[in-house]
């Protein structure tokens, strides 16, 4: 008997070591970006972003991004948006960063109809990683409306939600809600404020919780 016991004891420990090193699945987290806009001419911007996200519960640095692209406009509702983008993201097990460089094409319809708007986009991106490069096909469908004046001005509220297509597993691995409302502060500056539920069955964690801010600079 004392031989199963010490048996059993043997296997359980490293069961129950992997259990509290294992990174958990889901996680609350705040998502802060930063974006400047700088007008080329009538139908180009030069686009900027710097991205801060805080994980394990909003405690620690989870990832930084710096973006540069460029928006060009060729017809008055259609936004074709090249950009590049490098990413900085903590492993949840070894704690250690690791870069991946991105190479992202993203198409933008928007719709006006009264005071809504409805926006569709469709993201390429090309992901360059030491674990083996992919590429993932995002689809993102959106409304917003403008909210009266007499409550706030130049302020609107929207929702999105979108998908995410991964080459790896080849199979739709991610979703995306977000609700917010954004807010033109100045002539040249705007905030969104938003929270987004992600469900991920594939990264660790996946399943987030965000409470979002992106202050929009344009010159």
């Amino acid at each position: 008997m004392k031989a199963i016991l010490i048996f059993a004891l043997f296997f359980s420990i490293p069961a129950i070591a992997s259990a509290q090193t294992a990174p958990d699945r889901s996680d609350t987290q705040s998502w802060n970006d930063l974006q400047l806009t700088v007008p080329l001419s009538k139908k180009v911007d030069f686009v900027t972003k710097l991205s801060l996200r805080f994980g394990s519960n909003v405690t620690k640095l989870a990832e930084n991004r710096i973006l540069f692209g460029f928006a060009f406009k060729p017809a008055k509702n259609l936004t074709v948006t090249p950009f590049y983008w490098q990413v900085h993201s903590r492993n949840p097990t070894t704690r250690k960063f690791s870069a991946e460089h991105q190479l992202d094409v993203a198409a933008v319809y928007r719709l006006p109809v009264g005071k809504y708007g409805l926006t569709h986009r469709s993201t390429y991106e090309y992901r360059i990683r030491t674990s083996g490069n992919s590429w993932r096909y995002r689809a993102l469908a959106g409304i917003d409306r403008s909210l009266p004046e007499k409550w706030i001005k130049d302020t609107k509220v929207f929702t999105t939600a979108e998908v995410f297509y991964d080459s790896k597993p080849r199979k739709w691995t991610r979703t995306r809600f977000t609700v917010g409302i954004s807010s033109k502060i100045t002539k040249q500056l705007s905030l969104d404020v938003f929270y987004t539920r992600q469900n991920d069955g594939y990264s660790r964690p996946g399943d987030l919780n965000v409470i979002g801010t992106t202050w929009k600079v344009r010159l």
